[in-house]
């Protein structure tokens, strides 16, 4: 069997989607490293109880390193990789597979021939509708979440302070496979979420040096066009 690390950041995560989160991916993990990033809550406790019987390395930053998220990234990767994985899954805090996907990921780690495999993810609006416009269509796109670790393989990265990538640049070059299950993201569900990352996009790229200024401010939309999840 193929061993499957899940590797996370998470940061004051305890009245949002972490229990879900785990609830939902500790049945079909074999590992998981989490680092966490300066959090004030009991977000620590959350990981430590829900992934009892699961080998866990949980790092705590005593300070958040997310406004240069590329060093964070860098942190996140090199205790993963410590761990020695087969198969590493990264997701984020506010980051959910679909339920079908808890059946497929054997089969999918057992006979996967591709290095990589790529997912599409959902920018959740509300609990229950994904928004879809000129601004907001990440998941038009396949992006990479899941990568078996060569070890000799030279990892660089995309060396910007925000919108670095959760993994190195390089693995560009590994073969990959994109996979029909999907991602639900969270992060813009609510919206006093979508007001605090408003601001800190404000705050730390208030140039959009490094994302899409338009897409900026169309997060504050009062009426976006939104759709209906369907499992």
């Amino acid at each position: 069997m193929s061993k499957l690390t899940l590797s996370m950041i998470v940061k004051n995560e305890s009245h949002r989607y972490l229990r879900t989160a785990l609830i939902k991916h500790r049945d079909w993990i074999d590992e998981a490293v989490i680092i966490d990033d300066g959090s004030t809550d009991d977000t620590v406790e959350i990981c430590k109880e829900l992934l009892t019987g699961i080998p866990l390395q949980l790092i705590q930053n005593a300070e958040s390193r997310f406004s240069n998220e590329v060093i964070l990234r860098k942190q996140q990767w090199e205790e993963t990789i410590r761990t020695n994985p087969e198969w590493i899954l990264n997701l984020d805090a506010d980051e959910i597979m679909e339920d079908q996907f808890a059946k497929q990921v054997a089969d999918l780690l057992s006979q996967c021939e591709q290095d990589v495999v790529y997912f599409r993810l959902y920018d959740m609006w509300n609990e229950t509708c994904y928004r879809e416009d000129a601004y907001w269509s990440a998941h038009h796109t396949y992006r990479p979440f899941l990568l078996r670790y060569k070890p000799n393989f030279p990892y660089l990265w995309k060396e910007t302070a925000q919108h670095c990538g959760r993994f190195p640049a390089t693995i560009n070059q590994f073969s990959y496979v994109c996979h029909p299950a999907r991602v639900k993201h969270f992060g813009w569900a609510n919206a006093e979420d979508r007001k605090m990352k408003y601001e800190r996009y404000m705050r730390l790229d208030p140039n959009a040096q490094f994302g899409w200024k338009e897409q900026y401010e169309s997060i504050l939309d009062d009426q976006p066009r939104l759709i209906k999840w369907e499992e």
